[in-house]
């Protein structure tokens, strides 16, 4: 059994009935998955450089994003549940051949950025707690990566993993209590846009990091390898509102931890003058509820945080490569295996010829977010035809919101380049 099969196992809804506390609680998972991606690497360095330069700023960003990020998810999940398709395989089928891969192939380019954040991520974290040069670092993490995907060893630890870095998300979360917040203003922050002065890639980063393109693929993936479809109208209608519920649960969380990561770098760094520029720095941020092994936990959790995300970007990847050949994700089947390899090699292969780690981190995210309008646009595309979802299509507020949502992040997009 596969990592795939084994989440379809764990997270499925094989049969209704029973729709108590507990019942919703059995339908809680996918959207943790993409969580994790909350938390990564990428999601560390971005955050902080907000806090840091910016203040309350940019928190807007993260609040914006949360909410474009919960109507995709539910969106690329109902896509999966209600015809049995990922994103991916949608997109080769659906599509003219030639466009369907290119599409594809931008968001393979995504998956390779974000996988180059997560194995940084975790070769900065070996160098913090071992002295390892971040390249010799990014080899071992990255090779440890494909060996997890490859054997399917990951999906006996993952739940310790997801589990660890979750305590680290709400130490973040704790310490809001003992550090001095200035609440009205975060609160103004959050629902108010601003620009500030050189802040264009930061929010770009922020977005990206937040919004991240492969997790669209990878959450249709491992809803649809249920096969809903194939279980009756009932059980598609039942699924679909759970998995909302499962996307609200699971985007609010990544949106107080994000928002968490921000206001202690306000109060760590921008208070005082302290541009964060690298992760090392940003481990002080833990130090009032951690004490004297802040940096040690901080590195130990950035390194659990870079090996779980990097597995869920090379699953991501072997997801996209598999579509493009019509196929489901298998780890066994050639189409996967070469895509989760030419992944992670190629993501390994630019951490060795990255200069400043931290601003590498930063840019990765900057990509995602040039890239996420086509993904967007093409879920849409996907989502909104009767031809492909069936009396499942869209609404016509769901189109409008996905439209506005697509024509926000490119304006972002625009705006922040111009800039």
């Amino acid at each position: 059994m596969d990592i795939r099969e084994e989440m379809a196992r764990q997270f499925g809804a094989e049969k209704t009935g029973g729709h108590g506390g507990l019942e919703i609680l059995k339908h809680i998972g996918p959207g943790l998955l993409v969580t994790v991606g909350f938390i990564d690497p990428g999601n560390w360095a971005s955050n902080m450089a907000a806090g840091s330069q910016f203040g309350y700023g940019l928190l807007w960003v993260v609040t914006l994003s949360t909410l474009m990020l919960i109507l995709l998810q539910h969106n690329a999940a109902h896509l999966g549940i209600a015809t049995g398709e990922c994103l991916a395989e949608a997109t080769r089928k659906h599509f003219p051949r030639w466009l369907g891969t290119a599409i594809l192939a931008t968001a393979y380019a995504a998956t390779v950025a974000t996988a180059m954040a997560e194995v940084l991520g975790g070769a900065i974290a070996l160098q913090m707690l071992f002295g390892l040069p971040v390249r010799v670092g990014s080899v071992i993490v990255g090779a440890f990566s494909v060996a997890m995907l490859a054997t399917n060893s990951y999906k006996r630890i993952e739940r310790w993993i997801i589990a660890f870095v979750s305590l680290i998300g709400l130490a973040f979360l704790a310490e809001l209590a003992l550090v001095n917040v200035d609440w009205p203003q975060a609160a103004v922050s959050w629902v108010t846009p601003s620009f500030p002065a050189g802040s264009a890639a930061i929010v770009m980063s922020v977005l990206g990091a937040v919004v991240m393109p492969h997790n669209l693929f990878l959450h249709s993936e491992v809803i649809q390898s249920v096969h809903y479809e194939q279980q009756g109208e009932k059980v598609i209608r039942e699924r679909l509102r759970y998995e909302l519920f499962d996307t609200l649960f699971s985007m609010g969380v990544g949106w107080a931890i994000n928002s968490a990561m921000v206001i202690l770098a306000a109060t760590t760094f921008f208070t005082r003058g302290v541009v964060v520029d690298d992760l090392a720095t940003a481990a002080a941020t833990l130090s009032p509820i951690l004490g004297s092994a802040a940096t040690v936990i901080f590195a130990v959790a950035l390194l659990l945080a870079g090996l779980s995300s990097s597995v869920t970007a090379g699953m991501a990847a072997g997801t996209i490569s598999a579509g493009m050949f019509g196929e489901e994700y298998d780890i066994h089947d050639r189409h996967s295996s070469v895509g989760v390899a030419l992944c992670m090699g190629l993501a390994t292969l630019a951490c060795l010829l990255v200069e400043n780690t931290f601003q590498g981190l930063v840019l990765s995210q900057a990509l995602l977010s040039l890239q996420l309008p086509i993904t967007i646009f093409t879920q849409i595309r996907l989502t909104s035809s009767k031809r492909v979802m069936g009396r499942y299509a869209n609404s016509r507020l769901t189109n409008a919101l996905l439209m506005a949502t697509g024509i926000v992040v490119t304006a972002i997009n625009v705006i922040s380049l111009a800039r």
